[in-house]
């Protein structure tokens, strides 16, 4: 039986930064993940994708901004569970939780941070026929290790953010990059719709709108993508990687039959504290759910920061908690 102050449920971002403001209060923590490795999606999905709205950092890779922040909470010494996913939580009679992973591990807390992000997740594929067979043979859904694609020739589908953003960095690693929507319009960013329309017009990507992929060619891996025009018809291009970047399909997966209000496919919480409908259970990043939510990274830093002020009253009810700048004492005065 591993006890602590507090269970975080997730080791992403938000789920490390929670460990460093429960740790300047004195809170052990320890997180539970299903990856293999702290980091979340940022590790397991993008670890070399540059994040631009971090504070203080105009801009840092995602796998960096992960190794900071574990350096950030070396101090407090949480510990881990991976590898392991969260199955069942109970109450116990001492007003604790009990929490059983998948795989039997047992952790009791008397409070509970849910920063699961996005809970479960699949990339949402394209219907075509015969993609199964191209996968890891030419198709990726997520962008690991941008090395990958030097000099390589690169399709890349989709309008969104992700898209958008591996158009415009690969352009300067592949060998050629062909950026293929089915609308003229994006949902992106405008700086980075801005940036793709400018890349096209100086000829370092290639830009086909009211388009879409539609088939895929080659013996044992891919070789060739057919375009379908809604004006020109159908064409064959030359790739060696065909990049659907359409986002991710969330699914909360356990999370849903713990007994909490959800909304969305997001936890319901109040933004006093990010506390959930059952007391001493907390949500905090992209998993929780209010009026005004953004999903950023920084305001799942600003919830952690909160919640973890309401879970130390939950364990030391008549204590005064007196607020303490780092800047003053210095982690380690703490």
């Amino acid at each position: 039986m591993i006890e602590t102050d507090i269970i975080i449920i997730g080791a992403g971002p938000v789920g490390l930064f929670t460990v460093f403001e429960a740790g300047l209060l004195k809170l052990r923590c320890h997180l539970i993940d299903a990856l293999p490795q702290p980091g979340g999606q940022l590790t397991e999905i993008y670890p070399k994708k540059p994040i631009y709205d971090i504070p203080g950092f105009p801009e840092i890779l995602a796998g960096d901004l992960i190794d900071n922040l574990m350096k950030q909470i070396e101090p407090f010494k949480p510990g881990f569970t991976l590898g392991e996913r969260a199955e069942t939580i109970e109450k116990t009679d001492d007003n604790c939780f009990l929490v059983v992973t998948n795989k039997g591990t047992r952790h009791k807390a008397p409070n509970i941070a849910i920063a699961g992000g996005l809970g479960c997740f699949e990339p949402r594929k394209p219907p075509i026929a015969n993609i199964t067979e191209y996968e890891d043979k030419g198709i990726d859904y997520i962008v690991r290790d941008p090395e990958k694609y030097r000099n390589k020739l690169i399709v890349i589908a989709g309008g969104g953010d992700s898209a958008l953003d591996w158009t415009i960095f690969l352009a300067d690693v592949a060998a050629e990059v062909t950026m293929v929507h089915r609308r003229t319009e994006f949902r992106g960013h405008p700086d980075s719709v801005q940036k793709v329309l400018d890349l096209a017009e100086q000829g370092k990507v290639k830009l086909l709108t009211n388009s879409e992929i539609v088939g895929l060619g080659g013996a044992e891996k891919l070789e060739d993508v057919e375009i379908q025009d809604s004006a020109k018809g159908n064409t064959r291009m030359e790739a060696d990687y065909y990049l659907p970047l359409f986002g991710l399909s969330p699914k909360l997966g356990p999370i849903a039959d713990w007994g909490l209000n959800i909304s969305k496919n997001a936890i319901e919480v109040n933004t006093f504290d990010y506390s959930t409908n059952v007391e001493g259970i907390y949500a905090v990043g992209d998993i929780n759910q209010y009026p005004g939510k953004l999903k950023l990274i920084l305001c799942g830093f600003h919830e952690a920061t909160l919640m973890v002020q309401s879970a130390f009253k939950r364990i030391y009810p008549n204590k005064n908690l007196v607020l303490k700048y780092t800047t003053v004492n210095g982690v380690q005065g703490f």
